[in-house]
């Protein structure tokens, strides 16, 4: 066991384990944060993707240890402390960019990422920027969309 401190949703977090606990494991089943899903444990859907240094990353892919000082953020410190939504989930929301939802969390933390950190000018780049995330529902039409809605509203 080893023990591993950082930060989660804003939070300073520390807890022993073991050294192949990978992050959404150590998300999920310590930190009971379970809106990160499990979708494929391969890096290929992206149904796990939460912001590590305020990047994308697939926590399916990462060890817990490899967090270690890092700063965390999950879908679920993406709203504010008052439960008011951010400008990405609330355009998820209103552009209907969802269907089943198991794909939804990481879906919008990789939307947030390529709008901060990549070119999301046109629904191609869009689309382009988010092939790291697979939705087997909607066929991407609102959650390109939402994207573009969230982008606007975060600016």
């Amino acid at each position: 066991m080893a023990l591993l401190t950082l930060k989660v949703n804003g939070r300073e977090v520390s807890r022993d384990v073991a050294p192949e606990t990978l992050l959404v494991e150590f998300l999920r089943e310590h930190l009971r944060l379970t809106g990160t899903h499990v979708g494929c444990d391969t890096a290929q859907c992206g149904a796990c993707t939460v912001h590590v240094d305020g990047r994308a990353a697939k926590s399916c892919n990462m060890l817990a240890l490899q967090a270690q000082g890092r700063a965390v953020t999950t879908i679920e410190g993406l709203a504010a402390a008052d439960g008011t939504l951010h400008p990405m989930q609330a355009a998820f929301r209103s552009a209907h960019g969802l269907q089943c939802g198991f794909c939804t969390p990481g879906m919008v933390m990789s939307a947030v990422d390529l709008v901060q950190h990549h070119d999301c000018s046109s629904e191609d780049k869009i689309r382009e920027g988010l092939q790291g995330n697979l939705c087997r529902c909607t066929g991407y039409h609102n959650i390109v969309k939402a994207v573009q809605q969230g982008a606007a509203a975060m600016k």
